[in-house]
């Protein structure tokens, strides 16, 4: 339990993207579990019940949009926010990523703390890591 009590599911099959935003996430404080495909991020969606989703659209098995469908029209999973991390990055992309259920959305290249201010907007400000005793 991470000092907010406020975890993260980064789905993200890219490891340096991975290893970029979950180690800015822990530092501001929260928690993070990784998933590198679509049908490990519903898997760990449903069994750990995050408190945020970053979906990655771009991912391997199930793609993102799928995935993003298949947690908001699960009663279980449908309330976590998802925010699509994608490098499709045209209006229309962003457009089908609120079709398709996600409630924020960011453009790849993305600047690391970009990703934590969209993690804050939903979740509240983390617990820096320089804080925490």
């Amino acid at each position: 339990m991470s000092a907010t009590g406020k975890t993260v599911l980064l789905v993200e099959d890219n490891e340096d993207n991975r290893i970029v935003y979950s180690t800015i996430l822990r530092h501001f404080g929260y928690t993070v579990t990784e998933a590198l495909n679509g049908e490990e991020g519903i898997a760990k969606a449903k069994s750990e019940k995050p408190d945020l989703i970053l979906m990655d659209i771009s991912i391997p098995i199930i793609d993102g949009w799928e995935a993003t469908q298949v947690l908001k029209h699960d009663p279980e999973t449908r309330s976590i926010p998802i925010i699509a991390l994608t490098a499709h990055a045209l209006a229309s992309d962003r457009e089908k990523a609120m079709e398709v259920g996600c409630d924020g959305y960011l453009a790849k290249p993305c600047e690391p703390r970009a990703v934590v201010a969209e993690v804050q907007r939903f979740l509240g400000k983390g617990e820096p890591a320089a804080t925490r005793a």
